[in-house]
């Protein structure tokens, strides 16, 4: 089955509309209190492969739950009025999704277009995906 439009293609239009940043533009910012890395991943690509220390892993299917402020999933970080900086594996879903916040209307925003992988094979750092355990239950008192 021949598609409408390819993945390349949705790829290649979202990058037209936002701004890309190299692997050495990013590692620049890398560290600014007023950027946030955001991690697109799925959480096995996180355990299997680590994570750039101090990205907030958003999952790209509740992103856009995740933007916005009317959304019952929303997450306050997204309202914090720092500078996103969208990054997956290889650079296609954070295309994608830098450029369907934008559209939302989160700013400023772009994407690391060469992805996770080059980050890390270029030096990058990298460390574990933080495990965030649930509080123990308080003990009945009697």
């Amino acid at each position: 089955m021949k598609m409408k439009k390819s993945y390349k293609a949705l790829v290649d239009e979202a990058t037209a509309k936002i701004r890309t940043l190299t692997t050495e533009e990013a590692s620049k910012i890398y560290g600014d209190p007023n950027i946030v890395f955001v991690d697109l991943r799925d959480v096995r690509e996180l355990e299997r492969e680590g994570m750039i220390p101090g990205a907030f892993h958003a999952p790209r299917g509740m992103l856009e739950f995740w933007v916005d402020p009317e959304s019952p999933y929303h997450k306050d970080i997204f309202a914090s009025g720092k500078e996103f900086v969208f990054y997956c594996q290889s650079g296609w879903r954070s295309a994608l999704a830098a450029a369907a916040v934008q559209e939302m209307g989160l700013s400023p925003v772009c994407h690391l277009g060469e992805g996770f992988r080059a980050w890390k094979d270029k030096g990058g750092a990298v460390g574990e995906r933080p495990h965030h355990h649930s509080p123990k239950p308080t003990e009945a008192k009697t």
